[in-house]
């Protein structure tokens, strides 16, 4: 039999800990880890103290550290926001307790045991979404890469250990007879008629259906504990069901896969996991992922400590789901372009929409940790992303809804060198330079024919009064003199007269005073780029909750495509690079769609809150 023992905890080493380093001190030096406490910091920080995690070592005998955490993703699907949210708290844990001399660190397993749902796309997609948001699974110089399904043989031996000491038995009972002789909150369950089958029948039946000689659904392994127990978890549970699939990782080798609630537990213990942290919908599982690993540490199979369940409140988000059911029903029905539709809150998906690691980790930061479920504003996510590009994104200018503006007083053979700086707060990044000249773009909402009150922007001349006067941003003062309409009453030229001893820098152009300030781009050096426009995805904050039908709350207007133009230097802008777009927002360069040549914006997020 092989088996994996965990290192005993012992009372020697802990007078040595605390020698070294005195609890007080522990405590100070991991709470000035990171601004932000939660929970989860102070039962680590008192499991410290009291040494409990101390002085383990592995199957090799090397020393382990006294927190290990892990992110045990199943590959069934792409990561989402809120899977993020777990992401930065568990690697987030161990990198910040990898600083004490006890040390920390974090696990990525991959928990691939139902073959029918699994893909080798998911596991592609969790591994990069999880280094880009900035962590590894290295440690010491030690890879801490494992899945599930290498431990199908020790899962195996281990359900064989419980049978043989009658703490588990083959239930030939139908899948729809278990569930209906389950019972409910208000009435016990009934015992299987055949759960007092003997250890050696027990383990006869699970050899056959090891070796394959019975058809799905016809047989199962369960633990023998307690039909008429309140939890209803602890009934007699599934920990094994025949499955002829075939595996992305081990082929054929298998028929029979274990359950989650057996897997996880025990995957925890053979990594010799000590904090294992799950969201609450989990909370009702840890009596039994205690009573798992308790029976099998009565068994000889593993010794103390053993890990402990934690559960934290799940993040839910103001118009988003999460659901993997529901996203799936979204690509599949073509509502959405995909799962890395900047609309989805895949990883993925935000990652296109522009949002960066940094900006999903201050989020996370900023949330906290919790055991009780709340609702997160949408606006906190997209301020993270505001607070973190205002200081490292680039400026440009875009016109999004072009018109065109032709400077009368202005010659047509004739351009002039104008500047702006590529960020006001990094002088040292430099200028971006563009020219005035007689035909440019401006935005058709900076002007309108009968201005509202409080309109400083362009406007025609009308009953002997002046047109509007604006300043075109680091150019010239410029004044309306007159519009063109075409054949249906829509204006599709602006007509205006310049100032020459205004421009932008020069002395003489303090002697104008004018309110409003609009930008604009030469119409001869303007490049063309596709913009998108995105909005949230639903119209409804919470659209999946209650009784909704989140369908019905598809926004319609979540995404809006425009042909626009940017200045003249950003015309090679690369795939993922980011700009600010002066009075537009924050957008990035889509990283699948924009190639040299053809320029395409994903909206971000806008300068400040505009939803309504």
């Amino acid at each position: 039999m092989r088996v994996l023992l965990f290192g005993d905890y012992n009372l020697q080493s802990r007078l040595i800990y605390n020698r070294a380093m005195s609890i007080e001190s522990s405590k100070t030096q991991v709470s000035s880890l990171s601004e932000s406490s939660n929970f989860l910091r102070q039962i680590i920080d008192h499991d410290l103290a009291k040494g409990i995690y101390l002085n383990r070592h592995d199957a090799e005998g090397k020393l382990l550290p006294a927190v290990i955490t892990r992110f045990p993703p199943e590959p069934n699907g792409y990561l989402h926001i809120g899977h993020a949210k777990s992401i930065c708290l568990n690697y987030g844990l161990a990198k910040d307790y990898a600083a004490l001399p006890s040390g920390g660190r974090c696990h990525m397993r991959l928990d691939d045991t139902n073959p029918t749902k699994e893909d080798v796309e998911y596991v592609d997609s969790i591994l990069d979404a999880v280094r880009w948001l900035g962590f590894d699974w290295n440690y010491q110089g030690k890879e801490h890469l494992y899945y599930a399904s290498d431990y199908f043989g020790f899962l195996y031996e281990f359900a064989e250990i419980l049978i043989k000491n009658g703490k588990a038995y083959v239930d030939s009972q139908s899948a729809e007879e278990i569930h209906q002789n389950r019972g409910n909150f208000s009435s016990p369950g009934m015992n299987s008629p055949y759960r007092n089958r003997s250890a050696q029948e027990n383990l006869e039946l699970f050899q056959k259906m090891r070796a394959g000689e019975f058809a799905d659904g016809t047989q199962v392994l369960r633990l023998k504990i307690d039909m008429a127990h309140p939890n209803i978890v602890m009934r007699d549970p599934v920990i094994y069901r025949i499955r002829h699939a075939h595996h992305h990782r081990t082929g054929d080798q298998w028929c029979i896969y274990p359950l989650y609630d057996f897997t996880h537990c025990i995957s925890d213990a053979l990594e010799n996991v000590s904090h294992s942290i799950c969201t609450l919908e989990f909370e009702n599982n840890r009596p039994l992922y205690d009573w798992i690993l308790e029976s099998l540490k009565e068994c000889g199979v593993f010794k103390g400590p053993l890990p402990h369940q934690y559960e934290f409140a799940r993040l839910n988000l103001t118009y988003t789901i999460t659901s993997k059911r529901k996203l799936l029903q979204l690509v599949e029905e073509k509502r959405v372009d995909g799962w890395n539709d900047p609309r989805m809150p895949t990883i993925v998906g935000i990652r296109r929409r522009g949002y960066t690691p940094e900006s999903i980790r201050l989020f996370c930061e900023r949330i906290g940790v919790s055991k009780a479920d709340s609702w997160i504003d949408m606006s906190v996510l997209e301020q993270a992303l505001r607070d973190d590009l205002d200081a490292r994104a680039p400026r440009a200018t875009a016109v999004l809804k072009p018109l065109k503006l032709v400077i009368q007083n202005y010659p047509e053979d004739k351009m002039e060198l104008c500047s702006a700086p590529k960020h006001p707060h990094h002088p040292e990044w430099g200028k971006r330079e563009f020219h005035f000249g007689r035909e440019l773009w401006i935005e058709s909402d900076d002007f309108q024919v009968n201005p509202e009150k409080g309109f400083f922007r362009l406007y025609p001349p009308k009953d002997g009064t002046s047109g509007g006067r604006v300043r075109l941003r680091h150019g010239f003062v410029i004044e309306c003199t007159g519009m063109k309409l075409d054949s249906t009453g829509k204006v599709i030229e602006v007509y205006a007269n310049y100032f020459p001893d205004s421009k932008s820098g020069t002395p003489d152009s303090n002697n104008y005073k004018v309110k409003g300030n609009i930008h604009w781009i030469n119409m001869s050096e303007a490049v063309p780029a596709q913009i998108r426009l995105y909005e949230h995805l639903f119209t409804d904050p919470q659209p999946d909750s209650g009784e909704k039908n989140y369908l019905e709350f598809i926004n319609p207007a979540s995404k809006q495509v425009v042909e626009a133009f940017v200045e003249p230097s950003i015309s090679s802008t690369q795939a993922e690079d980011r700009f600010q777009f002066e009075r537009h927002g924050y957008f990035v360069a889509d990283r699948h769609d924009c190639k040299p040549g053809q320029l395409v914006f994903n909206r971000s997020v806008g300068l400040k809150d505009g939803w309504k």
